[in-house]
């Protein structure tokens, strides 16, 4: 059959996104487990996933540190026997902090769960954070904190987050003092309150045979004890800053990094799902707006976007781009342009219809295995939401009107309420 390379191909329209959904058993311990069973490989992820402890302001690093720090050493192994245990089985082991949970994963091969699962029992109850350890830690992050700050979207970033959260766990803009603050005896301290089984979910995807999840179910359920000191995984309340124009003058920059945005909705509001369609408009992919005038157009940059982040407390939209330090102001004359188009005018039916096919493409090529419908499940589990949450977001991308994207872009995209921040030259 000869392919006709100048015909496109058939469209055909998503009617609808079809979800795996997990079998849940709590455990004597207060773990809640999770499992999505799905696939012919013998092969797991595990993910053990721990809410982050209250912000102190006065040890603003303890959450990402001790996260970060699991894998240097217990009572039994040291860091560098952890890893070559993880991977002489093959296996994958991984160590990730975000802003309202921290997780340790492990991948790994059914056949060997027996012996890479004492490893994660042994850093989830026996970590010991080594004071050897530590100092490296410490030298390391004040290094590479130095490093990032020669670059203009890093400080760009950290200081609009400042800006629109405070000095909290989402606003957090560690200086290299801010590590002279991490002490063993905190860290021990805080890691025995927040990892903990009664502040544990583990998500469990692969092939999961009963024998498979007895083992881990049992691994981390008899012997896995919660403290005498309850997690306290409360968090202040965000301040936003009062000032909305942030400029960083760096006279030798070539290019402007620039950022700004203002705080909106999270997951958990109905229209959550019409704003992310705006956004996308906006600057949410290739053929965007900002995308088709100050790359395509204008050519002040090679790359330009707009993004949403959903938080616990909060939510945020933002536009973010480095331009040439000579067309700066240029660029943001043009970003406001863009805004106030979007609520003056109403959006094509045609530019609608591409950006509705572009999003549900988008969640459909997303559920290529059973872990990426394991991570579309904790976006619903940890915002308190159930999968009505992605029924209502399908029917909404295909159903939003023109007329409701122009009410939300009259609310949210007011360049005057914007927090701005500028690196470079302006």
């Amino acid at each position: 059959m000869t392919i006709n390379r100048k015909t496109a191909p058939e469209f055909r329209a998503i009617d609808n996104i079809n979800l795996l959904r997990p079998a849940n058993q709590k455990l004597d311990n207060g773990c809640n487990v999770f499992c999505f069973n799905s696939g012919d490989q013998e092969l797991v992820r595990i993910e053990w996933v721990f809410s982050n402890q209250r912000f102190d302001a006065k040890k603003p690093l303890l959450n990402v540190a001790v996260n970060t720090m699991l894998t240097e050493g217990t009572g039994k192994l040291t860091a560098s026997q952890i890893a070559d245990k993880v991977d002489f089985y093959g296996a994958f082991l991984q160590v990730d902090y975000s802003y309202d949970q921290s997780q340790v994963t492990l991948y790994s091969l059914n056949k060997h769960l027996q012996h890479t699962l004492p490893v994660i029992y042994d850093i989830l109850t026996n970590s010991i954070f080594p004071e050897k350890e530590l100092e490296t830690y410490i030298r390391n992050q004040q290094q590479k904190l130095q490093v990032n700050l020669q670059k203009n979207d890093f400080v760009a970033r950290r200081k609009f987050n400042n800006a629109l959260y405070g000095n909290t766990l989402y606003g957090l803009s560690a200086d290299a003092d801010d590590f002279k603050t991490l002490h063993r005896d905190d860290i021990l301290h805080h890691f025995k309150q927040m990892y903990q089984p009664s502040n544990c979910t583990i998500i469990i995807a692969g092939k999961i045979e009963p024998d498979i999840l007895d083992l881990i179910t049992n691994t981390f359920d008899k012997d896995w004890k919660n403290g005498v000191e309850k997690p306290d995984t409360t968090q202040p309340e965000l301040q936003e800053a009062s000032e909305n124009f942030y400029y960083i003058e760096k006279p030798d920059a070539l290019q402007s990094a620039i950022r700004m945005g203002m705080r909106v909705i999270n997951r958990t509001d109905p229209d959550f799902a019409a704003l992310q369609v705006l956004n996308t408009v906006l600057g949410g992919y290739f053929g965007s707006r900002l995308m088709a005038n100050i790359r395509e157009d204008k050519g002040y940059t090679y790359g330009i976007g707009s993004g949403m982040n959903s938080l616990k407390q909060s939510g945020a939209l933002f536009i973010a781009t480095e331009v040439g330090a000579d067309v700066c102001k240029a660029a943001i004359t043009e970003i406001e342009k863009e805004l106030n188009l979007l609520k003056s005018d109403l959006i094509g039916e045609d530019e609608l219809s591409l950006v509705r096919n572009y999003m549900l493409g988008s969640l459909l090529g997303s559920l290529e295995n059973v872990f990426s419908h394991a991570d579309k499940f904790k976006n619903l589990y940890f915002a308190g939401l159930d999968y009505e949450y992605y029924d209502h977001y399908v029917a909404t991308v295909k159903t939003v009107t023109s007329e409701k994207l122009q009410q939300l872009a009259i609310k949210y995209l007011n360049f005057d309420q914007f927090y701005k921040v500028i690196v470079g030259k302006y």
